[in-house]
């Protein structure tokens, strides 16, 4: 038996409480199960209960067997002190308290359905996308819906709060973890982290210091990326290279240890295109972050982010080899990826900072009105034909998979706790 599983069945009650009693035949009212604890401490709180005709309020504690009461040495834990009901599955020992008072004790496993209790370990080791994947969609559209939302805050409140984290290292300083943010999207999943530690390695104020040039932009972010070594046949990125090798010195910049990855990228995906791209939204942007709280528009937004690459990258995906002509412009999909992964958390963790339910409102209300994201997760949703209408719900459905379902974490799901009361108890 799961422990995760009994402070289930005891927190909603999914257990039969005809005639109940206490394993020494004490008569037994649950009059509110308790609030469950998710700190140290009782599996629940503040709990109120009728033993024969004494009312009692104190804590409770779960357990597999009696006997892990004394195996954890909860009898001489303070923080165990007002046990008032110990609910176990198995009864296998008599418990006292640090007064030597015996404990009463609620024995659970002839109270619980068998329906359940398969379920539940069908759920646990099924295989597949999902546990749950036969039983979806399972959910009417409206409790999909209150479900997706609160997966969407809780995803927003996790980036917001890793944002915050980080905007302590950048001294508080906004346009700098924005700026860290976002390079750290332009090197989509691949290069994520290798885009980050470069813009964490070029502080913002440098980058003002050039914005008039995009040619010296363009060899900061390429050259504390590690892009600019070797021996150069073309012009252009000879003249980046020189351009670094100064900026370089007068700023005593230090780049990464190791330049980002090419392999088994797309070419419109490669760091020489979208750090160059990343450098013309540099330039064409005077503190970029102010800028964006101060749009209200999403078309204004995509127009401000839809950047395009200089000239020479038109005609090249790397450096020294020519190809035919096509514009390196962003696009509508990795523009709106920015949105969802950078602009999006970064105003909602602007809001929380701030207090401020102006901005973390603008937040969601940009998820609602992007299109859904296409991926491998997504994709699988729409195969169990679980709806999936806007960024926000494709956002929900990305949580709901990475957080949730691949930790088992089914008895916190609504789609879980849907089909674990498929039947009724006893």
């Amino acid at each position: 038996m799961n422990e995760k599983l009994l402070q289930f069945i005891w927190q909603f009650q999914y257990f039969n409480k005809k005639e109940l009693a206490t394993v020494d035949g004490t008569f037994l009212n649950i009059l509110y199960p308790g609030r469950f604890n998710h700190n140290q401490g009782p599996d629940f709180s503040e709990a109120k209960i009728k033993l024969d005709n004494t009312t009692w309020i104190g804590n409770i504690e779960i357990h597999n067997e009696a006997s892990q009461w004394h195996a954890h040495h909860h009898n001489n834990d303070h923080n165990y002190s007002n046990i008032i009901l110990h609910v176990v599955w198995k009864n296998n020992a008599t418990i006292k308290d640090a007064n030597s008072q015996t404990i009463a004790t609620l024995e659970l496993q002839p109270l619980v359905s068998k329906l359940m209790l398969q379920q539940y370990e069908h759920l646990m080791n099924a295989k597949g996308f999902v546990s749950c994947e036969k039983h979806l969609p399972v959910l009417s559209r409206v409790n999909w819906l209150s479900w997706k939302e609160r997966l969407a805050a809780e995803r927003l409140e996790r980036k917001a709060s890793s944002i915050l984290e980080n905007l302590k290292q950048a001294n508080n300083h906004w346009e700098e973890i924005f700026w860290w943010q976002i390079a750290k999207n332009f090197g989509v999943k691949v290069n994520a982290a290798k885009f980050e530690q470069m813009a964490r390695s070029l502080p913002v104020n440098i980058l003002a210091k050039h914005k008039s040039q995009v040619n010296q932009l363009e060899a900061l972010i390429l050259g504390q990326a590690n892009l600019l070594n070797g021996d150069f046949r073309e012009d252009y990125p000879k003249m980046l290279q020189r351009e670094y090798t100064f900026l370089l010195k007068k700023h005593e910049l230090k780049p990464i240890n190791n330049a980002p990855d090419f392999l088994r990228m797309r070419p419109a995906n490669f760091p020489t295109i979208r750090l160059a791209q990343l450098a013309m939204l540099v330039y064409n942007s005077t503190h970029l972050f102010s800028k964006i709280l101060e749009i209200n528009d999403l078309i204004d937004l995509r127009k401000l982010l839809d950047v395009t690459a200089n000239d020479y990258w038109h005609y090249h995906y790397l450096f020294d080899q020519p190809t035919n002509y096509k514009t390196k412009n962003l696009g509508a999909v990795m523009t709106d990826n920015i949105i969802i992964n950078t602009v999006v958390p970064v105003l909602f963790a602007y809001g929380m900072y701030h207090n401020m339910h102006q901005w973390k409102d603008k937040a969601i209300q940009y998820l609602t009105q992007l299109p859904v994201e296409k991926n491998k997760i997504t994709n699988e949703w729409k195969e169990f034909k679980v709806s999936n209408e806007n960024a926000l719900e494709s956002q929900a459905l990305i949580e709901l998979k990475n957080n949730y379902c691949d930790h088992k974490r089914c008895l916190q799901c609504a789609v879980g706790f849907k089909i674990m009361r498929t039947e009724e108890n006893p």
